[in-house]
């Protein structure tokens, strides 16, 4: 899939040949990049609903999509640092999904000082942020008949980057996001609307 992740799409059993249809049962594992030990889920069987007015059917477990978190978790893919100077058009999708930098990064400690008096108290002079964002757990995806959801629990630890260029923790949040993705096909697109529950 890409240098963190690669997927066994291997034949389960032979395809099933019917008069109207072909049947292939692909396993669909994903696993970190040349580390093929199973994943700590089991595969649950799971049907199709039968339909015969289009051409190809595409049907994706839950245990494709876990296996996918656990692969990126364990490659660390879920570990971010933010910094001055990240470039516009970065997508950034941990606690914030498909958040959008739209321009230069740019929070000091001025910002968090307004909201948090103990870090007005450390730092009178304004500095530059760092954050560092890491899942604490495989984020976990559930599927349901219309939409998935996804949870992800998490800490941000906040750094502000002195003059000589040393980082100052000033503080770590644990935080757990709950959010829900319908899903729509809209003028030939895939389309998705993105909750927050919690």
């Amino acid at each position: 899939i890409d240098d963190l992740a690669e997927i066994d799409y291997s034949l389960n059993s032979l395809p099933a040949v019917f008069r109207p249809y072909i049947d292939l049962d692909l396993k669909g594992i994903v696993h970190p990049a040349g580390n093929h030990t199973g994943p700590p889920y089991a595969a649950a069987p799971f049907t199709i609903t039968e339909q015969t007015d289009s051409m190809l059917y595409l049907a994706f477990s839950e245990y494709f999509f876990q296996t996918s978190s656990f692969a990126y978790y364990t490659a660390g893919a879920f570990n971010k640092t933010i910094a001055e100077e990240v470039k516009p058009g970065n997508i950034f999708f941990f606690f914030f999904f498909f958040f959008q930098t739209y321009s230069y990064f740019n929070i000091s400690t001025e910002i968090f000082g307004s909201i948090i008096p103990e870090v007005a108290k450390y730092s009178v002079t304004p500095y530059p942020v760092m954050l560092k964002l890491m899942a604490t757990e495989t984020p976990l995806i559930s599927l349901q008949p219309d939409s998935f959801t996804l949870e992800i629990q998490g800490s941000m630890e906040v750094f502000a980057v002195l003059p000589d260029s040393t980082t100052q923790l000033l503080f770590t949040m644990n935080m757990t996001a709950n959010t829900s993705i319908a899903l729509n096909i809209f003028n030939q697109k895939l389309m998705g609307s993105l909750c927050l529950n919690r």
